[in-house]
């Protein structure tokens, strides 16, 4: 009987198929088991590839370029699909307004660069933001007083039942880091943003200067999810965590970032079940003393080992 890889292989590409592939390898905080089939193939093939997984029954998971995640140790069962082709930027002009229509595999700062390329304004706060383009409209992401559902116009995407359709922003629930794509069982193929006409040394002067922003407050030079956790109501996680005294607490190589409290680091041969456990007992800190409960804003994934 023909394997699933078999049959995988005559949806795409047998150097787009890894198999039992480290996820440490995709993640930007640099950990993580192995996936037992890591697939990389381009939008046009993922509603093939995704409909011969549900007839097959192997479970699926779908990532942008690992910039939010934290793989645990024992790696990730069935399949995982890489939204990673960073091309198909469509750049339309609409009277007064513009919008831009990206893949979603392409970068959020390419993204930002192209919009700057064509004095188009909205996309400034995105600049440096790690993420591809679905990930960052799965989590409405955002930074300096932007996020994506400021300027989303509508994302293209693959329903549960096998239909590509295109979806309304206001359809989507965006609000702080969270959106019904989950919810709805879509897979994001696409996003269009509407943006404004400005002029690009403006544009790029903002670009820069939240880029330098990041480089000087952001602990850049280690591996790490981006924020760990989201921002209560009225306060700021960081400064929680400061408060309680947890500055540069560690768990094997897992520490709370010396520059950032709001960054949990990697510095240099930690495990998930580091960077979990320090999560855990920074969490149970804040609960102790502020009342305050943590949410993480990285995406967790994967079996421990």
């Amino acid at each position: 009987m023909e394997t699933f890889v078999e049959k995988l292989r005559r949806v795409i590409a047998d150097d787009r198929i890894l198999l039992n592939e480290p996820m440490r390898k995709h993640t930007t905080f640099r950990v993580g088991g192995p996936a037992d089939i890591y697939v990389k193939p381009a939008i046009e093939e993922i509603p093939a590839l995704i409909a011969l997984a549900r007839r097959e029954n192997i479970p699926y998971t779908i990532i942008g370029n690992g910039s939010n995640l934290l793989v645990k140790d024992g790696g990730i069962r069935g399949m995982v699909v890489e939204l990673g082709v960073d091309a198909g930027m469509i750049h339309m002009k609409d009277g007064s307004t513009h919008m831009i229509t990206a893949e979603a595999g392409v970068r959020l700062g390419n993204l930002a660069q192209k919009a700057a390329e064509h004095s188009l304004r909205g996309l400034e706060f995105a600049a440096g933001i790690p993420g591809a383009v679905g990930g960052a409209v799965f989590m409405n992401a955002g930074a300096y007083g932007g996020e994506i559902k400021d300027v989303l116009h509508s994302v293209t995407v693959l329903e549960e039942n096998g239909a590509v359709t295109t979806v309304p922003a206001k359809d989507l629930e965006l609000s702080y880091r969270h959106s019904a794509v989950e919810e709805n069982n879509y897979i994001i193929l696409s996003a269009s943003f509407l943006l404004e006409e400005g002029e690009e040394t403006e544009i790029r002067a903002a670009m820069s200067d939240y880029s330098r922003r990041r480089l000087e407050k952001q602990p850049l030079e280690f591996p790490s999810a981006g924020s760990t956790f989201k921002r209560p109501e009225g306060m700021f996680a960081g400064k929680l965590i400061q408060d309680a005294g947890l500055r540069g607490f560690r768990v094997g190589d897992a520490q709370v970032s010396e520059k950032h409290c709001g960054f949990v680091i990697n510095r240099g041969n930690a495990t998930a079940k580091d960077l979990l456990e320090l999560i855990a007992q920074v969490q149970t800190r804040v609960q102790e003393q502020f009342g305050v409960h943590l949410e993480t804003e990285v995406r967790i994934l994967g079996e421990d080992e």
